[in-house]
């Protein structure tokens, strides 16, 4: 229930819409409203002193200098004052006008110093600000006081970017759900929204398959022989595609459906569910780009974040850059079947040993999935035979057993070469089923028949007609098909790093689907989504969406990244070093390469001069890791 809400104002056009949607919400809710305008008339009297010697010669005397000073300050702080109470009388009238409590506030001093001690001291359900104020212009994301305060506060924030009244934007509600309780406590108050203000709500969740294999396709290019060894790609990569990726789709949809069971159980709502997969700030601001809703709600924190975080990195891109309303929730709820499982449940110390060995980052939603998973059949006590079997249910095909074992799913390799072998994709999510068609999507439910059976024959007659299919080896060994249209698709996508994701992406998608050859049309999907992800994270990127509609391969979509250097550097001798993954390592690459050319008086930086660079910096890594590895090749 919400029943004080706070609002900051400040005359801009934001501040006016703030105002406008706190006084629909106290309307539906029977709420409290609190203004506040800070003003800083102390930061006057400061600067009056700075400028007092630009007076003329007789204003320099003490006296006539006190006398100013007590006038100035008088006028300013009376000024300040009434334009304060000019500011706050707006929303007073409106009050007035239906009847809801009104309280003002006029605070002096700095303005986010004074707002964060007003929110901190209070007991605001909710805060309503604008998400730019009086010194916007025209490239401004979102102003440096609703930043500033967003990060200092732990009261639910909604912040405003439409400005359209809420009676004229039939946009829908939309919450990020990733298994938080920051983001189960938006979900509620999304529903309770959705209720009052007549507008549907949906639920999303993302899933990111992708990460793993673009760092794993970025650092087999700089490894030593020795360290790719000891990484074992081949056995990790297949150890992702048949188990962890299923795995985290399969969590994230239970997150979703226990959300559902939320809302229908607690509020008698019908949610709208959506699982997406990549990047999550990127996918939800894709998806909102797509659907236009009025409000986007996210907790402030996500599931991996600690406690003392001020925001989430997710939370922090898409307040920026969401082209919505962001209901930023900083309460915790705790679903029922997880405060049920607290209280009931009880680990063997065997199950809890196990439970630590997994890597912090997934520790919580691991110990979660065994949670729901005991709850649902029964048991009391969580044994590691329990933790087996709730594995077994989210990853499939035993996974325990390839947790321990993963090199015996080479063997699984020999599917992808089967004439034979069937692959059913599901449309609703893109799980892949192999050689039968399934009665429901383990992942999404999606019924049978949301199902397209693809199969090897049937690529490969596509790939002829696309221009005939060359074969290339991904970084693990594993070969896939590329027809000629595919590739010209490819090289739409700018040169260097984003060219080298997009290909991933394709390769990546390709082998979960057991899909040996890449079509036209399959490539094309993923670069258009792609490349509207990156064209959606600044609405003036006309550039990108340029490039996403061509179909040529010219050279002239070809971009080499520039880079400031005290040496010129061939276009060829750039690509080489953008295959070093980018930060720290490619930084300090770069550097050595630039150090070595001036040392001996080298103008232009070739690929051949280059190479030999990395080269010498890899001979010297693999000095060092022998250091550790001391038998290789006996793991």
């Amino acid at each position: 229930m919400i029943k004080k809400i706070y609002v900051p104002v400040d005359n801009s056009d934001y501040s006016d819409a703030s105002i406008a949607l706190a006084v629909e919400f106290a309307k539906k809710f029977g709420s409290q409203l609190v203004g506040s305008h800070v003003y800083a008339a102390k930061m006057h009297d400061v600067r009056f002193k700075q400028m007092e010697y630009t007076l003329p010669e007789e204003y320099q005397d003490e006296v006539e200098l006190e006398k100013q000073r007590r006038i100035h300050d008088t006028l300013i702080t009376m000024g300040l004052q009434l334009i304060s109470d000019s500011y706050l009388e707006v929303m007073k009238q409106k009050c007035t006008e239906f009847d809801i409590p009104f309280e003002p506030k006029m605070p002096e001093g700095k303005h986010y110093i004074k707002l964060v001690e007003d929110i901190q001291e209070s007991d605001y359900d909710l805060v309503i600000m604008g998400a730019l104020g009086m010194g916007a212009v025209k490239d401004s994301l979102i102003g440096g006081v609703t930043e500033r305060v967003v990060r200092r506060i732990n009261t639910d924030t909604l912040v405003v970017r439409d400005l359209e009244p809420i009676q004229e934007h039939n946009g829908n509600i939309l919450v990020g759900i990733d298994g938080s309780p920051e983001s189960f406590s938006g979900l509620k108050t999304a529903i309770q929204l959705g209720q009052k203000l007549n507008k549907q709500v949906e639920a999303v969740g993302v899933y990111d398959p992708y990460l793993h294999y673009i760092v794993f396709n970025s650092v087999v290019n700089v490894l030593t022989e020795r360290a790719a060894r000891t990484f074992r790609f081949k056995e990790q990569e297949q150890l992702h595609e048949e188990v962890i990726d299923t795995g985290l789709a399969k969590i994230y949809q239970s997150h979703l459906e226990v959300a559902r069971s939320i809302a229908k159980e607690e509020h008698d709502y019908a949610l709208k569910i959506t699982l997406l997969d990549g990047k999550a700030y990127e996918k939800i601001l894709q998806y909102a780009r797509k659907t236009d809703p009025w409000l986007l709600v996210l907790g402030r924190i996500g599931v991996h974040s600690e406690q003392d975080m001020d925001i989430g990195s997710t939370a922090e891109n898409l307040l920026r850059l969401a082209p919505c309303n962001v209901l930023l929730s900083s309460q915790r709820y705790f679903p029922q079947i997880d405060v049920k499982a607290e209280e009931i449940l009880v680990w063997t110390q065997e199950a809890l040993d196990r439970m630590e060995k997994a890597p912090p980052l997934v520790r919580g939603i691991a110990k979660t999935a065994v949670h729901r998973f005991a709850i649902e059949r029964g048991h009391s006590v969580i044994t590691e035979s329990v933790i087996d079997m709730a594995m077994e249910a989210i990853m499939p095909q035993r996974a325990s057993e390839k947790l321990t074992r993963v090199a015996k799913e080479i063997a699984e390799q020999k599917v992808l070469e089967s004439d034979a072998v069937q692959t059913y994709i599901c449309g609703e999510c893109g799980y892949a089923a192999h050689n039968q068609q399934p009665v429901q999507c383990p992942v999404c439910s999606s019924p049978p028949e949301r199902f397209q059976m693809v199969d090897k024959g049937s690529l490969e007659n596509i790939a002829v007609d696309e221009g005939g299919a060359a074969e290339e080896e991904t970084f693990d060994g594993v070969r896939l098909q590329w027809s000629e249209q595919a590739k010209k698709a490819l090289r739409t996508v700018p040169r260097g790093y984003m060219r080298r994701n997009v290909k991933a992406r394709i390769e990546k998608s390709a082998r979960s689907q057991k899909i040996g050859t890449i079509t036209n049309a399959f490539a094309t999907e993923i670069i258009n989504d792609s490349m509207g992800e990156a064209a959606a994270v600044r609405e003036d990127a006309p550039e990108l969406r340029t490039l996403q509609a061509q179909t040529s391969d010219s050279q002239s979509a070809e971009v080499v990244p520039g880079f400031e250097s005290p040496v010129q550097w061939t276009e060829e001798a750039i690509e080489r070093l953008n295959l070093v993954p980018a930060g720290f390592m490619r930084n300090i690459t770069q550097t050595r390469i630039e150090q070595r050319a001036q040392e001996n008086n080298i103008e232009e930086v070739t690929l051949d001069f280059a190479a030999r660079v990395i080269e010498d910096g890899r001979s010297l890594a693999n000095e060092v890791l022998g250091q550790y590895y001391q038998q290789p090749d006996q793991e």
